[in-house]
């Protein structure tokens, strides 16, 4: 039985989606490059698997590069996510110094995000 890879990259977005409680298909910059790339992978070790080519004694890893693929994925999504956190911050401090600027007439440095 082959993989349906088209299925694999929207099961995968779907599985990252419901952990993060958004869209990761929405996330600036993000692309489905990386999914694509992964489920490719997962084709290439279920053929090598079926047809013999990848052996019991090479099989884990095969694995183990799936689960590095998969690591990194989750990494570039916490880097894009760390951003889009930081956005989110900014614009909220720049409207409440804003706020607090028009109302004083005071000219309030722009904080700085502490991580």
């Amino acid at each position: 039985m082959s993989l349906d890879l088209d299925q694999l990259v929207a099961d995968m977005q779907a599985a990252a989606t419901g952990v993060l409680q958004t869209d990761v298909t929405t996330l600036r910059g993000f692309t489905q490059q990386q999914l694509q790339a992964i489920a490719q992978q997962a084709g290439l070790v279920s053929t090598g698997i079926l047809t013999k080519q990848i052996t019991p004694e090479t099989q884990q890893f095969f694995l183990d590069g799936l689960e590095d693929m998969a690591l990194s994925f989750a990494k570039t999504l916490r880097g894009l996510l760390m951003v889009t956190v930081e956005k989110v911050w900014n614009a909220v401090v720049g409207v409440l110094w804003g706020a607090i600027s028009k109302a004083t007439n005071l000219v309030l440095p722009a904080p700085v995000m502490r991580q």
